[in-house]
């Protein structure tokens, strides 16, 4: 128990429950996905919400039964209720950073940029600080400044059904005219799909980086740590991964990654594969620069990664954990695939096949 975070919720619930059903068609906010949430990730000690109850009624009973402290801010002649609540959990969150040492983590629940700066004196007071809002209402200055964001709209248990299509009203029978074609009917609209392309660019990357700037091993959790401090919103359920651990031995299986045994259970060790799809790339870039250099002529960088990808349309160097095309090529050339190097007349790098 003692290795458990111990977290402090609070709940800019009028920000949080109005911009959920503001955005979803009236839906009622529930408080249970926040709470299996915050379950995976520690110990809550603290729970509070901060509104005017009298326009809450049926939410302040479901907040009393999972134990959440309502605190009161009433609305009051020539005064902002929404400033008062919003100063009011800003105080009660210092307040409890300093006073209670044990309590690791903050949970700030809003979409309001007005509590960056105290998302910002968290982290200073070295807390860790989780955001959850609701996605289309969550400010973009937000997300970046916690150390985890969760949108509440994709939480497990949050069930939101797609957008009906309006009734049409039956309309009058227009006069004989010459048919037009039917429109094609439109599907319905869906969440943008996530590429697992784009993911697995984005976890080789960040491997390539960390063994990078630190030379020793990169274990599961390290490179999850670091994910979320790139992109507070990164979630492998996104993808259709249950688990963390689901999702790195997709990417093992596709050959983006290695796993190895780490020095813990469970938390095993990251690596970029030394062969396999980095030295098939190499040689791509190979043949593309014999075909295009046709004897003993020099291929642009500039425009080259489309030729390559017309010739293999699933090619991307981030993949390979390369942070642009440029240092793939340099790559290439200490491997000894081709020759590389910069031409002030072209003022652009020029490829050769090696030797010619």
């Amino acid at each position: 128990m003692d290795q458990e975070d111990r977290i402090a919720l609070f709940l800019d619930y009028e920000n949080l429950a109005l911009g959920f059903r503001d955005h979803h068609g009236g839906l009622p906010f529930d408080f249970r996905p926040v709470a299996d949430a915050l379950a995976e990730r520690g110990r809550v000690v603290v729970r509070r919400a901060y509104a005017d109850w009298s326009y809450f009624d049926e939410d302040r009973r479901m907040l009393t039964r999972n134990h959440v402290e309502l605190i009161e801010i009433p609305q009051r002649m020539g005064a902002s209720r929404k400033n008062a609540a919003d100063i009011k959990m800003a105080v009660d969150a210092v307040e409890l950073a300093f006073e209670r040492d044990y309590i690791s983590t903050f949970v700030i629940c809003t979409g309001d940029s007005d509590f960056t700066p105290l998302v910002h004196k968290l982290r200073e007071l070295n807390k860790r600080v989780v955001g959850v809002g609701v996605e289309k209402s969550t400010s973009a200055l937000l997300p970046p400044a916690c150390d985890e964001f969760l949108f509440y709209d994709r939480l497990e248990g949050v069930d939101i059904p797609p957008p009906r299509a309006r009734a049409n009203r039956p309309a009058r029978q227009p006069e004989p005219r010459q048919a037009l074609p039917e429109p094609e009917p439109q599907p319905e609209a869906e969440e943008p799909t996530r590429d697992v392309d784009t993911l697995a660019a984005f976890v080789a990357q960040t491997v390539a980086g960390l063994q990078g700037s630190s030379g020793g091993e990169v274990t599961a959790s390290r490179l999850k740590r670091t994910l979320l401090r790139k992109d507070p919103t990164f979630s492998e359920s996104d993808y259709g991964f249950r688990t963390f651990g689901e999702l790195l031995r997709h990417l093992a299986e596709t050959t983006v990654i290695e796993l190895a045994e780490g020095p813990a259970k469970g938390d095993p060790e990251v690596s970029l594969p030394e062969h396999g799809d980095r030295e098939v790339a190499f040689g791509l870039l190979r043949s593309v620069v014999v075909d295009l250099a046709g004897g003993d002529g020099a291929v642009a960088l500039s425009g080259l990664k489309d030729q390559l990808r017309r010739a293999r349309p699933d090619f991307s160097e981030k993949k390979l954990g390369y942070r642009g095309f440029l240092q793939f090529c340099r790559a290439a050339a200490t491997a000894g695939a081709v020759d590389l190097r910069w031409s002030p007349d072209a003022e652009d790098y020029l490829l050769t096949p090696k030797g010619a």
